[in-house]
């Protein structure tokens, strides 16, 4: 009798004392042979996952304090935040960009200068209950259509492969960031590097430690993140696309 008492009894303690569910971002430390990263992973079929250009007026929002601010003014909070591809000087995305359904710049199918045309090159699609990379061809020839969606390149995992071009013995080093999903679509994993690492390391963490079927690379030395749960936001100059999870503010 005692026994079984005590045993409901840590039951109920042990109910009373666990989360009610899950944080909506869940971001931790870790390291993958030899380099350090920072990883945000988001449940995309759970929560508010989306994509950041301008404010209502206009304006972009250029900066984590920025867009947290706007939030705040509507009662939300920006719990998780990275930057979500290349832009040009004035902020403006490098090819596809759809925000909340309407297409804001159009989708770059052609091989050109820089990361982002190192081809094969890709697409970060968010949409209801889940988020996706493909790869811009496959996403092109798609009937795939994105609440939200983003341009980036090159692709660091594709169906299982790391991106042809990466080298194992390259001597391009850069702090880097991207995103991987899952095949359901369900788990999208936000990563940033603590050191510099190259292509072939970064797209090995996606692709081995990750298990990630595809991963697509957001940009460089210009990364950065808030994570408030690691005691994290990067300040600096003014961002283009940003991409974060919202939640209500708490009462």
């Amino acid at each position: 009798m005692i026994r079984a008492a005590c045993l409901l009894l840590c039951t109920c303690m042990a109910w009373a004392g666990a989360p009610q569910s899950a944080a909506a971002v869940e971001c931790r430390d870790l390291a993958h042979d030899g380099n350090r990263y920072t990883l945000c992973e988001v449940d995309a079929a759970q929560e508010q996952l989306q994509l950041f250009l301008k404010d209502d007026g206009g304006d972009v929002h250029g900066h984590f304090s920025r867009l947290d601010a706007d939030l705040a003014d509507q009662g939300k909070v920006l719990s998780f935040a990275t930057n979500a591809g290349m832009y040009h000087t004035d902020r403006s995305p490098v090819g596809l960009f759809v925000e909340q359904g309407e297409e804001v710049t159009k989708l770059v199918p052609n091989a050109g200068p820089g990361n982002f045309g190192l081809l094969p090159n890709g697409i970060f699609c968010i949409r209801q209950g889940r988020a996706d990379v493909y790869e811009t061809l496959t996403f092109r020839d798609s009937d795939v259509r994105c609440d939200y969606a983003t341009q980036s390149g090159p692709m660091l995992v594709i169906d299982g492969a790391l991106h042809p071009r990466f080298l194992p013995d390259s001597t391009s080093f850069f702090i880097r960031n991207g995103v991987g999903t899952s095949a359901d679509g369900t788990r999208a994993v936000f990563v940033i590097s603590r050191n510099a690492v190259t292509f072939h390391q970064f797209g090995s963490l996606f692709r081995d430690h990750l298990q990630l079927p595809n991963a697509l690379y957001f940009d460089g030395n210009i990364s950065r993140l808030h994570a408030p749960q690691v005691g994290r936001s990067d300040a600096g100059f003014m961002m283009g696309p940003i991409v974060g999870v919202v939640e209500d503010k708490a009462e």
